[in-house]
């Protein structure tokens, strides 16, 4: 988070001009007639500025509101529209969940200014959509103008039950009909997620003509928004029937369009497994976001096991370390990063899968809510006397249950790194006290003592994953320990993606790395910590694995208390797989690494030698579907291997078996 606050994403409202000069604050500078940019960025800086309590943020925060508000239109529009037919609701979503956020964060300033300014704009929601949906259904027949705001409708319906919960301020009617309207007129994602229309295959296969009919559904950002449509609905219209679609959603999307890393393939549209095609940032963080509600609002442990996935490694390997350069598009297998003349993907430019300021379009660099939507949800509440803590991590929380129970809880931990959970606790009371157990934890082998008494293995509830424990009042610690063990899924072209705990592992590509100046931002307008890179590989990438020869290794001693600072940096995690390997035919094409040839094409081309895995975040340049081959002496495979054995392991590693 601090990296967040010091990188691009807490800077870039002082010279990135889509957000420094945007129509919503005076400006002239917009990508787009949807006038998306700044209330993107909006929706990820408040949670950054007030969880990192960082004053400069928090400053240009409030400054912003007040402009915003300040030039609020007489009827109650929010926005530089000045054109009543060029209104249209999408860009207001991100901006009232930022609104939803800081009223959270500072109840005084909203009540006295943000609430007010919130129902005003709803009173004139209410009449637009009663005016033939006006604002919402718009430019009929033109579908891709339309659907952004009908496909995208649950984000807005979540800021909306939130304001007719706590804060209704006698608006009940206009609330709960705006509501209704945007629900019935949204692009339905139960239709989508159903075994009669949803799309299994490669898209790429389909007729043109029907992807396109199904471009709301199909777009990788729309499809990462619409997996939490069915919780945010059920919650409007009490059908139980919408959890059906949503497991079916989340499943067969991850399923037939997901990398191992936890991310929607879709650059810009689903394609399929392959691991050459790419995933869209945007779509990484609006995907943990969704999963992250669907925990709260459905309560199976798979959404958050999977928003954790994607935390822990589809996000992180789209950053430098330093968080001053993104990628729009990342591959799976992704041994080079540099223009591409002719790019493998959907609709993305040639400097797609590089890091930059801004390497494509402009939406993935506005819209970095990632960590800073994902930290606040870390704790939650269950009831009114119980606390949970439902996405793993180092965080602490202070909060107040029923009869002004004050309670801290800190947890101290190196999670996903390591998986020790440590929690000092403070109460005036007693309470319940709730931490999830991933899917992968082993439960015959996994434990929790409180006070340093006895040991208990876990026992958690079969759905939501919760292992709950009754703490006293005063001061109690709590140790939890997950036991794991190596696991292997297999993926397509006959490869496979190896796991421990919540990370995923890929082979590491050594990369010599060019900068240059932002391509938007010639001279000095840009900060000098700013730059565009290329990765060129000064490693072999085309490697196949034996997988029966991977074992899992970390350093107990390398760390003494804090994980080094960046933890994402290739050299910095203290873990890491080993494994036995060989080159194999299999050679760059127009610039970028194809699919892996098929088993019974992959006899090795030289000697075999061991390698080591490293978390994928931490990989900018990575192999994570990897071929495999049968490097035992006498191997069809193997081609005059010559290797007698295992070389040791690099110093200081601890083999875990």
């Amino acid at each position: 988070m601090d990296l967040m606050a010091n990188g691009l994403p807490g800077h870039m409202h002082e010279f990135y001009r889509p957000v420094k000069d945007a129509p919503w604050l005076g400006g002239d500078h917009e990508y787009s007639w949807l006038n998306e940019a700044w209330p993107y960025s909006y929706n990820a800086l408040v949670p950054l500025a007030w969880t990192t309590n960082n004053p400069r943020l928090k400053h240009h925060v409030l400054r912003v509101t007040d402009w915003v508000i300040e030039h609020q239109h007489a009827d109650g529009w929010l926005g530089p529209e000045e054109d009543p037919s060029r209104r249209n609701f999408w860009g207001r979503y991100p901006l009232f969940l930022g609104f939803m956020q800081l009223v959270e964060a500072e109840p005084e300033l909203g009540e006295a200014m943000i609430l007010p300014a919130m129902h005003r704009f709803v009173r004139l929601m209410s009449s637009m959509l009663r005016d033939h949906h006006r604002g919402y259904v718009w430019r009929p027949g033109d579908l891709f103008d339309e659907q952004w705001g009908r496909s995208r409708a649950a984000d807005m319906v979540l800021a909306l039950q939130w304001l007719y919960e706590k804060y209704p301020m006698g608006n009940e009617k206009a609330i709960h009909y705006c509501m209704v309207q945007m629900y019935e007129m949204a692009y339905d994602w139960s239709y989508w997620f159903h075994e009669d229309h949803f799309l299994k295959g490669d898209l790429d296969l389909y007729p043109d003509d029907l992807t396109k009919s199904l471009f709301p559904y199909v777009h990788g950002v729309n499809a990462g928004q619409g997996l939490k449509w069915g919780g945010v609905m059920r919650r409007l219209v009490q059908d139980d029937g919408f959890l059906n679609a949503t497991r079916n959603g989340v499943n067969w999307t991850f399923r037939y369009h997901g990398t191992p890393s936890g991310a929607i393939i879709g650059d810009e549209r689903e394609a399929g497994l392959s691991p050459v095609r790419g995933t869209e940032l945007c779509s990484v963080v609006e995907s943990i976001f969704s999963l992250t509600y669907l925990y709260q609002a459905v309560g199976d442990r798979e959404f958050a096991d999977k928003s954790e996935l994607a935390a822990y490694n589809a996000l992180p390997v789209m950053l430098m370390p330093h968080w001053w350069a993104h990628q729009y598009i990342a591959q799976t297998n992704q041994p080079v990063s540099h223009r591409l003349d002719n790019p493998p993907f959907w609709n993305v430019g040639p400097w797609g899968q590089t890091f930059g300021t801004e390497p494509n379009y402009p939406c993935c660099t506005v819209n970095m809510q990632g960590y800073s939507k994902f930290v606040p949800a870390m704790f939650v509440r269950d009831g009114d006397d119980t606390l949970v803590h439902a996405l793993l991590g180092p965080a602490h929380v202070s909060t107040t249950l029923k009869k002004r129970n004050k309670i801290r809880i800190r947890c101290d931990t190196n999670y996903p790194f390591s998986n020790d959970l440590n929690y000092e606790i403070k109460a005036r009371f007693a309470f319940r006290f709730s931490f999830r157990v991933p899917s992968w934890a082993m439960l015959d082998a996994s434990i929790v003592m409180v006070d340093r008494g006895k040991r208990h293995h876990l026992a958690p509830d079969h759905t939501t994953g919760l292992h709950t424990v009754v703490i006293p009042g005063g001061r109690t610690r709590v140790e939890v320990s997950f036991s794991t063990n190596l696991r292997i899924e297999a993926r397509a072209n006959d490869t496979v993606s190896v796991y421990h705990g919540a990370l995923l592992y890929a082979l590491p590509i050594a990369g010599d790395y060019s900068a240059s100046r932002p391509a938007n931002y010639p001279g000095t307008e840009a900060p000098p910590e700013a730059n565009d890179w290329s990765i060129l590989p000064r490693d072999h990438w085309n490697l196949a694995i034996d997988a029966t020869t991977l074992k899992f290794y970390e350093y107990p001693n390398r760390y003494d208390e804090w994980l080094p600072h960046p933890i994402w940096h290739e050299e910095r995690p203290p873990v890491s797989i080993s494994a036995l390997a060989c080159q194999i035919d299999w050679e760059l094409q127009d610039g970028y690494a194809p699919n892996p040839p098929l088993t019974g094409q992959r006899n090795c081309t030289g000697r075999a030698f061991p390698v080591e895995l490293r978390p994928y975040g931490s990989a900018k340049l990575h192999m994570a579907e990897l071929p495999t081959v049968d490097l035992r002496p006498g191997s069809p495979d193997l081609w005059r291997s010559g290797h007698k054995g295992f070389e040791d392991p690099p110093s200081g590693h601890v083999r875990v078996m």
